[in-house]
């Protein structure tokens, strides 16, 4: 046999999300020849606008900083892959897995979390900004492609993976837009969501860990000493040194970040198949109201990440540099927003359209819809065009 052909999932496990039968759709449509339910998620999810726009999203560094830095669309690769590895080892559909990772980001701001603090602030008096709730409103709502529906009309399944794959959502917590959406499509937002959910999420922390450190000494922020003294990182750059001797600091980067996601991605394996064993879990119902989530990281690991956690935000997302940079996006954001309630004519003309007729909390979502789409290139266009001095993000 094929080596790589060792790793091909064969079959599902029982408690596996199911897309025969799927919980199906919102709006009804026939079904596709060719593709699971969960496929055309993914497909419909890659092909959307806000997937595209992406590409020019804030992870940690602004765009024009360099080329190989990560963005939002980067990000949410590797979380993908990340993700579906884990799901084949554990025997979940891949499809639907691959799916929430693609989308888990779609709702994000420009600038990262910095426009977002941005937006919510601004939202303050409207219900706030979530980017998870805006998530759902892209493939909701603000796609528009389709003749016969708004969105993307995504399986109940994926919609359920977007909204829940951090945990059950708390009412009193609970975002407006997700809550009305609810009344519409019961998510069962007091439930945990399915697994292939919690895999995206928690894939989205193995990837960042790893990629924030790549693009932390890239940048000069890190040091490959500071690494030595974190306990997850300190005996793999050993091992290192013990196969190969010094390495060139690229080759370096690269065989710690590889050893590390497999390490991690080995140990969630491990520690999921222990709860789902002593939780006897056997159905999705099962998975649904259990008393926690059961996709996790080892308690040891755990720790030592909380330690590798706190690393990075004293040395990369709190760096004096970092910092000015994202107080001058979130000004460029501020701006903008406050720029569009005072005169929607400053907007595109279908935005203009949508705005006529508008209340000022109706005005204030409209307005946030289109500041959060933008992109950082655009949003910095925008604000040139818009006033005489646009505040440097370097």
């Amino acid at each position: 046999m094929n080596n790589e052909m060792v790793g091909r999932q064969t079959k599902f496990v029982s408690y596996a999300a199911s897309a025969a039968p799927s919980r199906g759709r919102l709006f009804a449509e026939p079904g596709c020849s060719m593709r699971s339910p969960f496929q055309r998620d993914r497909d419909r999810i890659i092909h959307s606008t806000a997937f595209r726009r992406l590409t020019h999203k804030t992870q940690v560094f602004i765009y024009h900083e360099g080329d190989h830095y990560r963005t939002r669309l980067t990000h949410t690769l590797e979380v993908a892959q990340i993700a579906r590895s884990i799901a084949r080892m554990l025997h979940l559909d891949e499809d639907l897995t691959e799916a929430v990772a693609l989308a888990h980001d779609l709702g994000h701001s420009p600038f990262g979390h910095a426009g977002e603090r941005a937006l919510n602030n601004m939202m303050a008096d409207f219900g706030g900004f979530d980017h998870n709730a805006q998530s759902l409103k892209h493939v909701t709502v603000l796609e528009q492609k389709y003749p016969l529906f708004d969105g993307l009309n995504l399986s109940f399944e994926c919609l359920e993976g977007i909204v829940k794959h951090n945990g059950p959502v708390e009412e009193d917590k609970c975002p407006p837009f997700i809550k009305a959406y609810n009344e519409t499509c019961d998510l069962q937002l007091g439930e945990f969501a399915l697994l292939e959910a919690q895999v995206a999420a928690i894939a989205d922390d193995i990837a960042y860990c790893n990629h924030d450190i790549d693009d932390g000494l890239r940048a000069g922020l890190l040091k490959m000493s500071d690494l030595e003294s974190i306990e997850l990182t300190k005996n793999i750059l050993a091992d290192i040194q013990t196969s190969y001797g010094s390495l060139p600091q690229g080759r370096l980067i690269y065989e710690l970040n590889r050893r590390l996601i497999t390490l991690m991605v080995a140990d969630v394996v491990q520690e999921t198949q222990h709860l789902i064993a002593d939780a006897n879990i056997k159905t999705q119902a099962d998975i649904k109201r259990a008393n926690q989530t059961l996709v996790q990281f080892s308690a040891p690991l755990f720790q030592e990440l909380k330690e590798l956690r706190t690393f990075l935000f004293a040395s990369v997302y709190r760096d004096k540099w970092v910092m000015k940079v994202m107080t001058n996006a979130q000004d460029i954001v501020v701006d903008l927003f406050q720029v569009y309630q005072k005169s929607n004519k400053l907007m595109p003309k279908p935005w203009q359209a949508l705005l006529a007729e508008c209340d000022d909390k109706q005005k204030a979502i409209h307005i946030c819809d289109f500041v959060s789409g933008m992109t950082d290139r655009y949003a910095v266009q925008e604000h040139r065009r818009l006033f005489d001095v646009t505040p440097e993000l370097r």
